[in-house]
């Protein structure tokens, strides 16, 4: 987020108040739910950031949240879920979510991300979780992307982590967003050439550095093979998607005018469901000015081992034991100590051939 942004109230190029932006926001908060559909992400997150960070810098400036004693009033952090594993603590100011996106109306969601953001240590973690991961859901192991229901639950008890709070996305967001920032520059990792007419979708790009509008990235967010039957491959473009993102998120925290914001607000309120209240976006918003996004966050992919096959077909990928392991207690871990493998519910592989 930008750092440059002044703590003191903004009151010259704004075409609402904080008050009317805070209740439009407020509004949508409260609104019907919405199904999402593809990768918004960290995007999404950093949007509730930025909404937030908008209303906080046209507040009061800090000195009014001082109690007529003069002692400092202080805010109240936003609550977080109990411990996955008994035996482990929350870490204070340590924060998990879960990012969601599908890939059209009604569809089971098609991306998945876990990000853990340190509130005092100002780290974050994200980790992309391939659909076809298999998870523990009822003593059973199934594809991620299969979970219909509980799905904070089922990660929470795969990984040994809470989940505090969820992002679901819709794709239109993802476009109008690049739109809205005039483009994205991103260097496309290969040379792109597919075309399937029954979902009206063409995607070709050659490879090297392009100026991506909101169609073009989207494209390139959903492009998984050639024509000629090259696969891309689903790690390869999970990592496509995070990169694309981060882009885009460095370029919307860097915005340097707030004269946009109607136009943001516009895009939360069609294409974001989250748990997260006004109160909790405003208070990560005021934390978040503080996190830099180049040496404060890591992002990586679950590591997946052999994919699982019964009666000649797959069932999904398994996670890798020991580096899921390093993976989670290295950027997804909220506690005071770190996990084991007894602490977290992998999917065992007799189980799920014999599903």
């Amino acid at each position: 987020m930008n750092n440059n942004m002044p703590p003191t109230p903004l009151s010259t190029s704004l075409s609402r108040s904080a008050r009317e932006t805070e209740l439009r926001i407020q509004n949508i908060m409260s609104g019907p739910k919405r199904r999402p559909p593809l990768p918004f992400l960290l995007l999404v997150f950093s949007l509730c950031i930025f909404c937030g960070n908008i209303v906080s810098c046209q507040m009061a400036p800090p000195a009014d949240l001082s109690a007529p004693d003069g002692s400092r009033q202080e805010e109240t952090a936003p609550a977080v879920k109990g411990s996955a594993v008994p035996r482990l603590e929350r870490r204070d100011g340590a924060y998990t979510f879960l990012l969601t996106a599908g890939t059209g109306e009604g569809a089971p969601a098609d991306a998945f991300m876990v990000l853990c953001y340190d509130t005092q240590r100002q780290t974050a973690g994200l980790v992309s979780i391939p659909r076809d991961t298999l998870v523990s859901l009822d003593g059973q192991a199934v594809r991620l992307n299969r979970v219909e229901s509980g799905l904070e639950q089922c990660l929470s008890h795969t990984l040994g982590i809470p989940i505090d709070y969820s992002i679901d996305v819709d794709t239109g967001g993802f476009a109008a967003l690049v739109d809205e920032l005039g483009g994205i520059d991103f260097y496309i990792p290969c040379d792109m050439d597919y075309d399937d007419p029954a979902q009206n979708l063409s995607i070709h790009f050659q490879q090297g550095p392009a100026h991506l509008s909101g169609q073009a990235a989207m494209e390139v967010t959903r492009f998984r093979k050639n024509s000629g039957g090259v696969s891309y491959g689903d790690l390869s473009r999970v990592q496509t998607q995070q990169q694309l993102v981060e882009a885009l998120v460095k370029k919307m925290l860097s915005w340097d005018s707030v004269t946009k914001i109607d136009a943001f607000v516009d895009i939360f309120s069609q294409n974001v469901d989250t748990d997260l209240s006004m109160a909790d976006m405003l208070y990560f918003a005021r934390r978040a000015v503080n996190l830099d996004l180049s040496a404060g966050l890591e992002t990586a992919t679950l590591p997946l081992g052999e994919t699982v096959v019964s009666e000649n077909r797959s069932l999904g990928e398994a996670p890798d034991p020991e580096p899921v392991l390093e993976l989670v207690n290295r950027l997804l871990n909220p506690y005071t100590q770190e996990l084991t493998l007894e602490d977290m519910n992998l999917p065992e592989l007799d189980k799920t051939e014999n599903r």
